[in-house]
């Protein structure tokens, strides 16, 4: 079928760590020459929307709004919509702290009513530390997202999610999980499209985040094999993506 919007993943879909796909931007450019709406949705909370608008001009080439840029944007909507205070704790790093806290919210380290977590290159013993503790005291944590590993040139990295599961084990306290494949972030997703589910196709290259996001929640999914998840354990899925790719020059917008 003809969809009539798409929600994309960015690293191992549309590049790989620093290094460019150019299948991915040449996906872009096909859908902007169409004039096909699309969003890309990543749990990458280290960048801000803006800063992904330029990292993609800069280093990919790649020229788009930054409204199209949806990650961390979906922690603020779930705290704004869970209503439960103002005062928060944040592992992570400046692209998620700061629209945290231009949103509103609060820093507090001894008893916030929030402690988020996502992924942090600089994180220490002292901010798992203080983040246990308001855990402990009755702050809601909230992870941002569940990926343990991120694609990379140099190989798979830890991803928000080891580090989140770190926390979940010393706390005794599952995270709740915003990004991908959470409703949540997919709920969020749509109404920034304008489109339903039925209308848009999930496109990325991890199954347990990408594919799973539309699995879930009832969104045809395509899978391509540029990125997380190998050709070889295509066979082995539990639920099979809609469709599978090697690259996104093979896609066919009509079909």
């Amino acid at each position: 079928m003809a969809y009539k919007g798409y929600l994309i993943d960015l690293d191992g879909t549309i590049y790989l760590g620093s290094e460019p796909i150019p299948a991915g931007k040449r996906f872009v450019e096909s859908l902007q020459e169409k004039k096909i709406p699309f969003l890309f949705v990543t749990n990458n909370t280290t960048k801000s929307p803006a800063t992904v608008q330029k990292r993609l001009a800069n280093e990919f080439d790649i020229y788009v709004e930054k409204d199209l840029v949806y990650t961390q944007l979906a922690t603020i909507d779930y705290m704004k919509d869970d209503a439960k205070g103002r005062k928060v704790y944040v592992i992570g790093e400046a692209g998620l702290i700061d629209l945290i806290l231009e949103a509103g919210f609060i820093w507090e380290e001894e008893t916030p009513d929030y402690v988020v977590v996502g992924l942090d290159s600089e994180v220490t013993y002292e901010k798992f530390t203080i983040a246990t503790l308001a855990i402990q005291k009755g702050a809601s944590f909230i992870g941002t997202n569940s990926d343990k590993n991120l694609p990379t040139e140099r190989g798979l990295v830890p991803g928000a999610g080891a580090l989140i599961s770190l926390l979940e084990t010393a706390t005794q306290t599952k995270a709740v999980y915003v990004g991908k494949p959470e409703a949540v972030i997919m709920e969020k997703a749509l109404n920034r499209i304008a489109l339903t589910k039925d209308e848009v196709l999930m496109v990325g290259d991890n199954y347990e985040t990408d594919i799973r996001s539309g699995i879930n929640n009832d969104i045809d999914t395509l899978l391509v094999l540029s990125g997380f998840t190998p050709k070889s354990a295509v066979p082995l899925l539990a639920v099979a993506p809609t469709y599978v790719i090697n690259n996104l020059d093979e896609w066919e917008f009509d079909q």
